[in-house]
């Protein structure tokens, strides 16, 4: 508890049940609810914060606008013994991917290897609670998405690739997975509107503003700009890369054919996906995570002092001991727009009251919402 009166920590599993009761009344089926509250709540609690309740409104949002189907049920097409096609026939990723897990499981203990190009769909949050569970049985997986337009590639002026993230996890040997996800972007476009939101500016190579001219100001960025690739040409061939495996593989649209005018207030891009996951014990048999972690120690030997998804490690054991911090972001995001899109505010006063005390932070938040909503 803090000095303000409420509570300033919440356990995952209430987290991940308010989250769905939002999703679930804006007109997401039990499971999708499920599956995407669940994902939503880890990376809060892992403190990805940018895919964390930050994307509740755009979820709301492009709910809201018909431009994403909460109910939608995936279809599953067998192109081979380790190939599967996935239309997601314009749901969410997470839950597509979630109906194909015996299939790819079959596929792993047949072949050894599973091939997933998914199609139609919507992703939007970080990559890593999508590899992390395989490595956890024992495989490696590699993914890339693409989606809207966000990204001027090298030397261009003109946004055409999504932000194009690529996530990878591997088993290692007496410890957690090894799993990184990064955006082929300087920057996540959801850490730019972060950055917007708290009056922050960006590193100064962030992007190019509407004229072109290199900016800081992330409003600059987003309005008529563009976020550029990291690592000048480099990046943006890895982003092309990304392209090419999520959209033209797949049969998908490349990130500048995505369009969502038509659906005014969406604000999640259709997304494609690669899906690469294999056994090791096919190649190094039982001696592969032994032999990474191994090569973890000989890095930490070497003077490596942050390995990929360590911070994130250890974020989610201080949320599992103490529960995830209660932000004033949650707050706002979470329960003061539950509070605005769950009833008349103008036809009830204690709306108004009650979302005031929320953002004031003089009631417990979830007291708060309970009291009001059903």
């Amino acid at each position: 508890m803090t000095g303000r009166g409420l509570a300033d920590r919440i356990a995952f599993g209430d987290l991940t049940d308010r989250i769905a009761a939002v999703l679930l009344r804006a007109g997401c089926s039990t499971e999708v609810a499920r599956i995407l509250a669940g994902n939503c709540a880890a990376c809060e609690r892992d403190g990805t914060l940018s895919h964390g309740v930050f994307r509740i409104p755009g979820y709301l949002a492009s709910l809201n606008a018909g431009w994403v189907d909460g109910t939608a049920e995936p279809g599953l097409e067998s192109a081979g013994p380790s190939f599967l096609r996935i239309d997601a026939r314009n749901g969410f990723a997470q839950p597509a991917m979630a109906a194909a897990s015996a299939t790819v499981s079959n596929m792993l203990a047949e072949t050894g290897v599973a091939l997933v190009a998914l199609r139609d769909s919507h992703h939007f949050s970080a990559l890593w609670p999508d590899v992390e569970p395989w490595a956890e049985r024992g495989f490696v997986a590699l993914t890339a998405v693409t989606g809207g337009p966000a990204v001027m590639p090298f030397g261009a002026r003109e946004r055409l690739f999504g932000t194009n993230p690529i996530a990878f996890a591997a088993p290692v040997a007496g410890r957690a997975p090894l799993v990184f996800d990064f955006a082929t972007a300087r920057m996540s476009q959801g850490d730019v509107r972060l950055a917007l939101r708290a009056g922050r500016r960006v590193p100064p190579d962030t992007g190019l503003d509407a004229d072109g001219a290199p900016t800081d100001d992330p409003a600059r960025v987003l309005d008529g700009g563009g976020i550029l690739p990291f690592g000048g040409h480099k990046g943006a061939a890895l982003s092309l890369m990304v392209e090419i495996l999520a959209s033209a593989f797949t049969g998908g649209p490349f990130g500048h054919e995505v369009d969502w005018s038509t659906h005014p207030g969406a604000e999640m891009p259709r997304t494609v996906q690669f899906f690469l996951i294999a056994d090791p014990e096919r190649g190094q048999g039982r001696r592969f995570s032994a032999r990474i972690a191994g090569l973890l120690d000989v890095m930490k030997r070497a003077g490596a002092t942050r390995l990929p998804g360590e911070h994130r490690h250890s974020q989610r054991a201080a949320a599992e001991s103490a529960g995830i911090p209660v932000s004033d972001e949650m707050r706002r995001v979470l329960v003061a727009r539950l509070i605005e899109r769950a009833g008349a505010m103008g036809e009830d006063p204690r709306w108004a009251s009650a979302r005031r005390a929320v953002l004031d932070g003089t009631v417990d938040p979830w007291a708060a919402t309970d009291a009001l909503i059903d």
